[in-house]
């Protein structure tokens, strides 16, 4: 068995050794629900990546890597409740299941019990990991609410896109890594370089979500084809559809992403999708993506490690990269 199947039965296992059988139901059920519900187990697994990458024991990174996990699975439980979001990895999410209220009260506890599970590192190095634990948390919420904001602000630039996604998404990944390499007590140079990988990693990862939710399989992706268009969210490809379109092409975009009536949804992605495919959207963020990607193993070759000890992490970074769903 390879590293990343051996470290992700790792994470399912603890996962499922968690004491989430408590009272009151109503808070705990929807906690567990969610946690069983898999997943790519992204985070936690970069964090046991980087903690082998530079030779450290990943049983004692594995708490950490659960407390990285809990804490984006709160993400998404929010997230949802804010999107009006249906469906998550093919399943109701908490809020649909169960309601807004049990959703941020389980939203909460699950915010709690990840830094409870942080806590389970080395003493020595509580502080630290603490330290970027909470760095990486405020700005996943600083990047949230400027999301949200962009979907009501007509004018959004590419540049403040990318400073948005960084936030809500890319600073998770460079947190995961960067935790990894603290539990193995990796030099701070590497340590810097680990993180500077996991940002453009991942914000390659979220454009390659953004094309997804759009030309993705809802079956295999486990979201609706099209959320974002009919949540109004103001992706990669809509900026650069904006950028290149028509005065008639522009006018049609903003039109649509001021609409809110839920009836026309599935007119509107059409629509839109139909705009996208006219300007060749789809390539050009894909070469975009690419340029991500390219930094980011720019700085996985400047580690001081050698090249077999980066197979792994190497190994997943391309299977993020060219995923289909």
């Amino acid at each position: 068995m390879d590293k990343i199947h051996l470290f992700q039965k790792s994470i399912n296992q603890v996962i499922s050794e968690l004491d989430l059988k408590r009272s009151p139901a109503e808070l705990y059920e929807p906690i567990e629900y969610t946690m069983n519900q898999g997943g790519k187990r992204l985070r936690p697994l970069l964090t046991l990546l980087a903690c082998d990458l530079f030779g450290g024991d990943t049983d004692k990174a594995i708490y950490p890597a659960l407390s990285i996990e809990v804490f984006h699975n709160f993400t998404l439980v929010h997230d949802d409740i804010m999107d009006k979001a249906p469906l998550r990895r093919g399943l109701e999410t908490v809020y649909k299941k169960w309601n807004d209220n049990i959703a941020i009260l389980a939203g909460d506890t699950m915010f709690a019990l990840a830094y409870s599970y942080a806590l389970k590192t080395d003493p020595e190095l509580v502080p630290q990991v603490l330290s970027v634990f909470s760095k990486a948390a405020i700005e996943v919420c600083e990047g949230q609410q400027l999301d949200m904001n962009y979907e009501t602000q007509q004018l959004v630039t590419i540049p403040e896109y990318i400073h948005m996604i960084r936030l809500k998404t890319a600073v998770l990944l460079g947190a995961s890594l960067e935790i990894g390499a603290i539990c193995a007590r990796a030099k701070a140079d590497d340590i810097r370089k680990i993180y500077d990988f996991g940002i453009d990693l991942g914000i390659a990862f979220q454009i390659k979500d953004d094309l997804l939710d759009l030309y993705g399989e809802q079956e295999k992706f486990g979201k609706q084809t099209g959320g974002d268009i009919a949540a109004n969210k103001k992706t990669y490809l809509y900026l650069k559809a904006h950028e290149l379109a028509s005065p008639t092409q522009a006018d049609k975009l903003i039109e649509w992403f001021a609409d809110t009536d839920q009836g026309k949804t599935t007119q509107k992605v059409a629509e839109v999708k139909a705009i996208f495919d006219a300007l060749d959207i789809k390539r050009q963020v894909e070469e975009v993506m690419e340029s991500y990607y390219e930094q980011a193993l720019a700085s996985l070759d400047g580690l001081s490690v050698e090249a077999e000890q980066k197979a792994s992490l190497l190994a997943y970074a391309k299977y993020l990269f060219f995923r289909t769903h």
